[in-house]
């Protein structure tokens, strides 16, 4: 199937390739277990990488990719009128127009191709793979395994952007926001051997007692997902946010040439397709110690154009080791940023390298920052990524309710990709899931 893409790309790609290269500055030795001081993937997920490097194949079901065809006009490489004389020649005043690709004017956008998976949506199919030892948390500090669902209505209707507390007596263990559907997911620490009670409370609805029973290990070898959900009624107004809130977190180090040069060129695209004068911008920028900098970030903005030329500014440089820093810049944007209070808010998290160790506690404060200001964090993976790199990615994308984002090789741009571990999914351009997951946000 990559083979079929890859000819059908052959005319649309070839001047994203002369204008940006392909590849990585640097590729990190392969890392499949978890860093110091994080419980450690089974060798399962060692075997299933190995499988996959083979067939492609899936956790218990073969990963499925939907044939992705570009425009009818790129399927021909060469115009008709282009063909050999009957000598077996072309003529001459035609071989500028086959050799050559058309200038560049800006209006094409570098090409990226992405799937997307919600393992809230999906919640089974993750529940299976924990359970089998496949995948294992916490990935540092995050744990999403512990999880309760709440399901907030208002006269029967989801109750979006409802404030949602999950306490232990006076504490508060986690609060999160509900989404457009009504949910709110809340997580607690793993209680082991004994059961424990909390109360969920919501708006001006009754406190709900949540019981979470002790935790099961060792059935049929394997570990125990608690499955915990709960519906609240409210009578309190529903809340809809006129204002919106967008976010790119971006990796500049070395090996993330291709994706810096992607949403230098396809920036302008995406905002024009989806901006008012209701929706801000803010991009941010980070590599590691010892580079040009560590963090650059920027406040929110509705002036386009700023946010364009501060993209064109940046460059890949720098890194060097399979760390950066995630948790600095988690800490700047997320946990301490200004965000306005009462918008839609989303952060596309665009990176390769998982954070480092050490940080599990500015990474949790991070997730539960975002959680509880209604930030829907979309981690974009990319090239070179390790498999610790995408359950670090999964789990900050289920504890601050939005989607996983990965790149995929059928562009045919840059280095390989990573295929995660999941079920059948649609291959789609980067763009066309970004401006996606910003109107689902601020509808």
């Amino acid at each position: 199937m990559k083979d079929k893409m890859k000819r059908a790309y052959a005319a649309l790609l070839l001047p994203a390739f002369l204008l940006c290269g392909c590849g990585s500055d640097a590729s990190s030795e392969a890392m499949m277990s978890a860093p110091a001081g994080d419980p450690a993937p089974s060798a399962a997920v060692a075997e299933y990488s190995a499988e996959a490097a083979d067939d492609g194949a899936a956790v218990g079901e073969a990963t499925e990719k939907a044939d992705y065809a570009p425009d009818a006009a790129a399927e021909e490489a060469v115009p008709a009128e282009t063909a050999p004389d009957p000598d077996g020649e072309i003529p001459e005043s035609q071989i500028e127009s086959v050799t050559e690709p058309p200038p560049d004017d800006g209006s094409q956008p570098f090409v990226l191709t992405a799937g997307e998976w919600n393992d809230n949506e999906n919640w089974g199919f993750f529940s299976n793979l924990v359970h089998s030892g496949t995948i294992a948390f916490p990935s540092y500090g995050l744990d999403p395994v512990h999880k309760i669902s709440v399901s907030v209505t208002q006269s029967g209707a989801p109750a979006a952007n409802q404030t949602v507390t999950l306490q232990d007596d006076d504490a508060v263990i986690w609060q999160a926001k509900t989404d457009r559907s009504g949910n709110a997911y809340l997580f607690y620490p793993a209680n082991g051997s004994e059961p424990v009670q909390y109360t969920i409370h919501a708006a001006d609805a009754a406190p709900v007692t949540c019981e979470i029973a002790a935790e099961k290990s060792g059935e049929q070898g394997g570990i125990s997902v608690p499955q915990n959900a709960y519906s609240v009624e409210i009578t309190a107004e529903p809340v809809k946010y006129e204002k919106t809130e967008v976010m790119f977190i971006l990796d500049t180090t070395g090996s993330m040439g291709d994706e810096i040069t992607y949403l230098q060129k396809d920036f302008s695209a995406i905002a024009g397709e989806v901006s008012n004068e209701n929706m801000t911008f803010s991009v941010n920028f980070y590599k590691d110690e010892g580079d040009d900098y560590v963090t650059r970030c920027n406040p929110f903005t509705d002036d386009v154009t700023d946010v364009q030329a501060k993209l064109n500014q940046e460059f890949a440089d720098g890194g060097g080791d399979s760390p950066e820093a995630v948790a600095q810049i988690l800490t700047e944007t997320i946990t301490n940023g200004e965000w306005s209070r009462d918008t839609n808010k989303i952060a596309f998290l665009i990176f390769d390298a998982p954070p480092h160790t050490g940080t599990a506690d500015a990474i949790c404060a991070a997730a539960a920052a975002a959680a509880e200001k209604g930030i829907r964090i979309v981690p974009v993976v990319a090239s070179n990524a390790e498999r610790e790199t995408e359950l670090f990615g999964r789990a900050l994308a289920i504890m601050t309710d939005s989607n996983y984002v990965f790149l995929t090789d059928d562009s045919g741009v840059g280095d390989s990709h990573l295929e995660p571990i999941i079920g059948s999914y649609q291959v789609e351009l980067l763009h066309d899931i970004i401006v996606r997951n910003i109107r689902e946000i601020a509808s």
